[in-house]
């Protein structure tokens, strides 16, 4: 039955159709064999509704209108022109800008494509302009964008939170030691790629430029202080500080920096309507072709085929990274989570690994996936908004894959990486 699943889904892949039309199809077949007809279809229906229902789902929307609603405005700039000021001047400094950049506004938005086409846009052209080659700066803005992927706010994390049953809060704060240690990776090639290159380096800002760069970007700045410290301090929930960025997002936007007007607020929401309709029907579907597949048991059966679970822990963590990792060179990152977390489930439970930890590390692996070729969404987002064919796009990426994979090395190897914050807050 597995095998029939899977090549129906790989057949309608192959043949272009949108990636919830293989996967529901290989769960109505799955279903079809395993209770011999459509007589209990009604099950799966359930199954399907009850993936939408947890609450701690309503975040993404919020994020994702957060996100818009910044990205049409000036939040991003005044980010982009504040790290500037402050390092755009040392070697290498514009392109450590740019990584910085990304991260920041990693932890306003928590997407990788918002950020992409945040950041991307304006300093794409500052990049090529300083003498960087195309396929350097695009391959360090879309890398650098999956920072979004662990820095709070992450999409990728309240879907892996709510499959697992882990908590969000927990692997909220456990993204961040991960997500400094690949911006400090990032930057030292940067730095070494500008020496290599003879980058020159750009005019240094004086303090009055800063102390103006700093002023304009503090109501930005207090994003990552409203998740981070309203979350910790007790005084919201996750779900709770999505709306409360909401909220925040629009006053800023539109009755502080004046930079939207209310027409705006129509192709905002549209938009915003259109990503989590999308992302929602992929939850959905992915829940019952979860339920399906652990009914069947047949996550058990491809465990045991391939000796994971006598494997130990690091053997486990290992596996799920490799699995991930391929995985999302070819598949929409929520449907590999939706998908694949479920059968690695009862491995890491017989293993006893930290669920967070284990959460880290797929999040870093979807991220890594997003941008790596042939199918990384990343890549796409970039070729959209950049205009720039597919092979100039991942000309680059070798260097930051490795780099990104370097990091998930380390993360087993070293898990308070991960966890150290976690601990503090949480232990």
């Amino acid at each position: 039955m597995a095998t029939i699943m899977m090549v129906i889904m790989i057949g309608l892949l192959l043949l272009g159709f949108p990636m919830m039309v293989p996967l529901i199809t290989g769960a109505v077949v799955g279903f079809v064999m395993m209770f011999d007809g459509f007589g209990q279809m009604g099950t799966f229906i359930q199954q399907m509704m009850g993936g939408i229902r947890p609450a701690s789902l309503i975040a993404v929307p919020m994020f994702i209108l957060a996100a818009d609603i910044m990205t049409r405005g000036q939040s991003a700039d005044r980010l982009i022109n504040m790290v500037m000021a402050f390092i755009g001047h040392v070697k290498g400094g514009l392109a450590i800008s740019t990584a910085a950049s990304c991260t920041l506004f990693g932890a306003v938005s928590g997407s990788t494509q918002a950020t992409v086409v945040a950041v991307g846009s304006p300093l794409r052209p500052k990049l090529l302009k300083a003498g960087y080659s195309d396929s350097f700066s695009l391959a360090l803005i879309i890398n650098s964008s999956d920072i979004a992927f662990l820095i709070p706010p992450s999409i990728g994390f309240i879907i892996y939170g709510v499959i697992s049953g882990t908590s969000i809060a927990e692997l909220f704060i456990a993204g961040i030691g991960p997500g400094i240690m690949i911006l400090a990776m990032f930057s030292l090639y940067c730095l070494i790629y500008a020496y290599v290159n003879k980058v020159p380096t750009e005019e240094r800002a004086n303090w009055k430029e800063r102390g103006v760069a700093v002023r304009d970007a503090l109501w930005p700045l207090f994003f990552p202080v409203i998740i981070v410290g309203g979350i910790y301090g007790g005084i919201f929930s996750p779900t709770e500080a999505a709306a409360v960025c909401v909220l925040y997002a629009f006053l800023l936007e539109f009755a502080v920096f004046r930079s939207l007007k209310l027409p705006d607020i129509y192709r905002i929401a549209k938009s915003t309507g259109l990503i989590t309709a999308v992302v929602f029907i992929l939850v959905a579907v992915g829940n019952g072709f979860s339920w399906i597949i652990s009914f069947a048991q047949i996550p058990q059966a491809i465990l045991e085929s391939v000796g994971v679970n006598e494997a130990g822990p690091v053997g486990v963590l290992i596996a799920i990274c490799v699995a991930f990792f391929i995985a999302c060179m070819f598949v929409d990152p929520i449907v590999v989570i939706l998908v694949l977390t479920p059968i690695f489930a009862p491995a890491i439970e017989a293993t006893g690994l930290d669920p967070v930890l284990v959460g880290v590390l797929i999040t870093l692996q979807v991220a890594i996936g997003s941008a790596t070729p042939p199918f990384g969404c990343d890549i796409f987002t970039a070729i959209a908004i950049f205009k720039r064919p597919y092979w100039e796009v991942i000309r680059g990426t070798p260097p930051f894959v490795f780099m990104l994979v370097a990091a998930a090395g380390l993360i087993i190897a070293f898990p308070q990486i991960a966890l150290f914050l976690r601990d503090v807050a949480f232990r």
